[in-house]
């Protein structure tokens, strides 16, 4: 690998196609993680995760305690679901989830006493088929957004060839700062995490790559990494351009290591893992406590925010009472988002529960910026923007008239819906929801066969 080195830090390999510049607004990332109180009720989704969903382990009536499993499935590509809170099991029913997806969910009534079960204990972990045992009964899914099974992504085929763990920790979405805080607050588990996935999954090289923007991260983990505890001086710190969709998967890959992954594959398929930071640094904690997952930090934040912070909470706590930790709302919102401002879903109101994915909490009430739609000019910003090389403009054509092999021959399905598209567009057109549109054509055609 042809990497670039400066002060000992790498810089990325190869330059990503597309993306876009925006303001970072990380206004939260002087402010440590503070942890919210246990809320009086919790209300907790079987689907938090991609795969399939989870089915009640409980009854109304129950008494159950914090760690305790309440949902599970056989399916491989699941992750269970554990009480956040201790107490008593209200009700269990339905509920509509961000993404208009409609699942079970079960509520917990807090006894206030935050009881941890008494079969929770460190995990027994020697092997690979160990390890993935454990992050399974974890819980853990990718916390960066992506809502993928960790057990799922370890377990992967060594007849592959992967060589290479990148631990993304680019967080370029605006706002956000968890990620940032969980470098400079929980750096030895970040590593500790690294040097056990090395050793039971057989990782040549371990990349930490880190957006340009966060240079206080940078030097705390290139500390770590310079120290005699990486003895073999495998892991390496390598330091991104900041531009925007820099984290996402495939974009990482390229930055990091110059491998391409094909459409339709993934990074297993170019020898690479790529796991999130704070997902990497739960796993330590999880192996030494045996704690599963049950909460979670995010940032809170935006103009409509009366005081912007990162809060740890139980997750399935409500939205509004975690704003209401937050001092409430300083102004009217106009825009509540769960996750960033790009790849975030807009929410109708504030009474949901957090999920597992949900790294930000975002309101805004400042309308001035939000662009009124007028006919495309044909500038081919978004073209250009878009990182997987894709027409937008044309994709959106293809879907209103329904040309379903035109549709076919655009490349729709490999869109990641980072939202550039949109937010170069001097028309102020709402192209990413015409990506998702088409994408949703495309399979229903699909089944219509």
């Amino acid at each position: 690998m042809d990497e670039i080195r400066k002060g000992g830090i790498l810089k990325a390999v190869k330059k990503s196609r597309g993306g876009i510049m925006v303001a970072h607004h990380k206004d939260t990332k002087d402010l440590p993680v503070v942890r919210m109180p246990a809320p009086e009720f919790v209300t907790l989704p079987m689907q938090q995760h991609i795969g399939a969903p989870c089915t009640p382990t409980v009854k109304v009536g129950d008494t159950v305690a914090v760690g305790q499993v309440i949902g599970d499935t056989d399916k491989f590509v699941s992750a269970p679901i554990h009480a956040s809170v201790s107490g008593t099991v209200k009700s269990i029913g339905e509920v509509r989830l961000p993404s208009g997806m409609i699942t079970q969910a079960v509520t917990i009534e807090s006894d206030g006493e935050m009881r941890l079960f008494d079969g929770i204990e460190p995990p027994k972990v020697e092997t690979k088929d160990d390890l993935i045992k454990a992050v399974r009964q974890s819980g853990l899914v990718g916390l960066g957004g992506a809502g993928f099974p960790s057990h799922v992504k370890l377990a992967f085929d060594e007849s592959k060839g992967i060589d290479t763990l990148v631990i993304n920790a680019a967080e370029c979405e605006p706002y956000i700062t968890v990620d940032y805080r969980e470098c400079i607050d929980n750096s030895w588990d970040i590593f500790s995490s690294i040097y056990t996935l090395k050793d039971l999954l057989g990782f040549k090289k371990i990349i930490i790559a880190v957006e340009d923007n966060k240079p206080d991260a940078i030097k705390v983990l290139k500390d770590i990494a310079d120290s005699k505890n990486d003895v073999n001086d495998s892991v390496k710190i390598m330091t991104l351009k900041s531009k925007y969709p820099q984290g996402a998967e495939k974009m990482m890959v390229l930055s990091a290591t110059g491998r391409k992954v094909p459409p339709g594959k993934l990074p297993a398929d170019v020898g690479c893992v790529v796991m999130n930071v704070t997902s990497a640094s739960f796993i330590s904690r999880y192996l030494k406590t045996g704690k599963p997952l049950v909460s979670r930090s995010l940032t809170v934040a935006g103009d409509a925010i009366a005081n912007p912070q990162n809060v740890r909470v139980p997750i399935g706590t409500k939205i509004k009472e975690i704003i209401d930790f937050c001092g409430g709302y300083s102004n009217e919102p106009y825009k509540l988002i769960a996750g960033g401002p790009m790849m975030g879903m807009a929410l109708v109101d504030d009474q949901g529960p957090i999920l597992k994915s949900n790294n930000a909490i975002l309101a805004f009430s400042d309308t001035k910026k939000i662009k009124k739609e007028v006919d495309c000019i044909r500038c081919g910003r978004c073209a250009k923007a878009c990182p997987m090389s894709l027409i937008p403009t044309n994709i959106e054509k293809y879907t209103k008239i329904r040309d379903i092999e035109k549709l076919k021959n655009s490349g729709i399905m490999v869109c990641m819906e980072c939202g550039s598209c949109s937010y170069s567009c001097p028309a102020g057109k709402a192209l990413v929801q015409h990506m998702r549109l088409a994408k949703s054509v495309l399979r229903e055609a699909e089944a219509k066969k």
